[in-house]
């Protein structure tokens, strides 16, 4: 077993404080530079690279860090997680979204379920329901094709999905697999219910409702807005119904839908996307055979994760990179930076996964910890991003990491050439040129006009933006987030600091209020 020991208890962590820093405009600059970048980089799964040679690390550094990672027991931790023990502490629950991709290490069976055959099960019952409905031997009540299909469920439930069909979409629609196209209805907030009804068809729309409780509010109130959409467009809304929860919501055995697909409590809603929840959405979107493409890339990058040898796992790498990062360097917040328009919700969805995992106080056992934890994490796609935010990352008083992610070729495949060059390499050169202006900056004369540089970033390059090579990205950033907790000792699995708010809300809705939340909610008119 595993020992769990705060951060701050570990020699290895008092031995990387006293590790000489970089300079990285230093040596980042000249020929050192370019020697760093060929020296500097792992490669991950689907054709994909880590490069983290604009990092403020060199080899002294990363030895502390290989220190901290065997000290931190960092790859025993992820061995004891998929092969089934209790990880998520706080809810005595296992953590088995890795199980929807592929068996890492032993059976793990609980509750009597072989659970790597339940998650398959379910993964072919989904594809079986999709090919009907591509097939046309799943209708509506006039015997007529479905050709959209929209998601109904909030956080864990939207983002990732969301995220991913954005992802595949362009490249789905220039290789002929494109099959449905996809909406999502996630805010309770009414107009946004309304926005995407009033852009469907809903005479030929299949909506998925994505609950595992069966009772969240946001979901079933947009559920009740769809419904009576339905109703008054004279239609029965359980013939164009289908329902992703577990086994044992009020949702699985009813009536009012066409079927029911199961997840279980060992998948994290921010950690679903690769279970049913982003299962059923995705092959409707695309097909089973393209969701099968997104599994196995995730698969592929697991698989790295299990190595003992943190220069040649990039996720443990990217994990306590952040980490030094955080802890000794002392930067609050990380920009998440894909130079991708299919990438344009991949932030979004980061931001759930990370901070709702890693933005703990205390650690997995509810003590409180003396350091700090999660950074603050955004991003929007490059280049609008660098006509937006990039003012402050170049020259703010904060020095901020950054993550870039970036591709050789578009998803489009064709392009044009203006002054010399095709949009693909000027979106390339700019990505490029950031790295390299964030960490080398500029002397001038004139402060207003000088760049202090010292700025560090990592990048993730890859040939096209795939099913596999959007699988692989998200199992990094999942085992990145995962190894990070490992390290701060947390437990990266609930989220009870989503609940209270929920609770009071009830409140104010059933008028059981007093003091400041019963004057907001008079002056809101509730």
């Amino acid at each position: 077993m595993a020992n769990w020991k705060n951060l701050d208890t570990l020699k290895s962590f008092s031995d990387l404080k006293n590790v000489k820093k970089v300079n990285l405009k230093s040596v980042m600059s000249g020929e050192e530079g370019a020697k760093r970048v060929a020296k500097y980089s792992v490669k991950m799964a689907a054709g994909l690279n880590y490069n983290y040679a604009a990092k403020a690390v060199d080899d002294d550094v990363l030895k502390a860090l290989e220190a901290l990672a065997k000290e931190a027991e960092l790859a025993d931790k992820f061995k004891e997680l998929y092969n089934g023990a209790v990880i998520n502490t706080g809810e005595k629950r296992l953590v088995l979204h890795q199980l929807t991709r592929g068996q890492l290490g032993d059976d793990v069976v609980c509750d009597g379920v072989n659970k790597r055959e339940f998650y398959l099960n379910e993964q072919k019952k989904i594809a079986d329901f999709a090919n009907k409905v591509h097939n046309g031997e799943i209708v509506n009540g006039a015997g007529e094709k479905f050709t959209t299909v929209v998601q109904i469920g909030i956080g864990g439930s939207d983002l990732g999905p969301r995220a991913m069909y954005i992802g595949l979409e362009n490249w789905a629609r220039k290789t002929g697999n494109f099959k449905m196209e996809a909406k999502f209805i996630s805010n309770v907030d009414p107009d946004d219910a309304a926005a995407v009804l009033n852009s469907v068809d809903v005479a030929h729309s299949i909506f998925v409702l994505v609950s595992k409780s069966g009772t969240t509010l946001e979901t079933l109130t947009n559920e009740s807005f769809v419904k009576d959409a339905l109703k008054k467009a004279g239609l029965d809304a359980s013939k164009h119904m289908v329902a992703v929860t577990s086994e044992t919501s009020p949702l699985a055995k009813s009536s009012d839908y066409l079927a029911a697909f199961f997840m279980d409590d060992y998948i994290g809603g921010r950690f679903s996307s690769t279970s049913g929840v982003g299962g059923a959405v995705l092959s409707l979107a695309f097909g089973p055979e393209v969701f099968a493409r997104f599994l196995k890339g995730a698969a592929e990058e697991d698989k790295l994760a299990t190595n003992a040898n943190l220069l040649e796992n990039p996720a443990m790498l990217d994990a306590l990179i952040g980490v030094y990062e955080r802890n000794i360097l002392g930067m609050a917040t990380t920009a998440v930076l894909p130079y991708s328009q299919a990438l344009s919700r991949f932030p979004a969805h980061l931001q759930q996964a990370d901070m709702e995992s890693n933005g703990k106080s205390v650690n997995r056992f509810g003590e409180p910890v003396n350091y700090v934890t999660g950074p603050v994490i955004y991003g929007e796609p490059g280049t609008n991003g660098q006509h937006s935010f990039y003012q402050l990352l170049h020259q703010g008083t904060d020095i901020i990491p950054l993550q870039f992610i970036g591709f050789k070729n578009s998803q489009i495949g064709t392009d044009v050439v203006i002054q010399g060059s095709t949009s693909q390499q000027k979106l390339c050169a700019n990505v490029a040129a950031q790295i390299v202006a964030f960490a080398c900056g500029k002397d001038d004369e004139n402060n207003n006009k000088k760049f202090e540089g010292n700025r560090p970033s990592s990048i993730i390059i890859g040939e096209q933006l795939t099913p596999e090579a959007l699988g692989a990205l998200l199992s990094h950033f999942e085992n990145k987030i995962m190894f990070q907790g490992f390290t701060w000792n947390l437990n990266s699995f609930d989220q009870e600091g989503v609940q209270l708010g929920k609770v009071l809300a009830k409140k104010v809705l059933a008028h059981e209020t007093d003091g400041a939340l019963k004057a907001y909610s008079d002056l809101l008119n509730i």
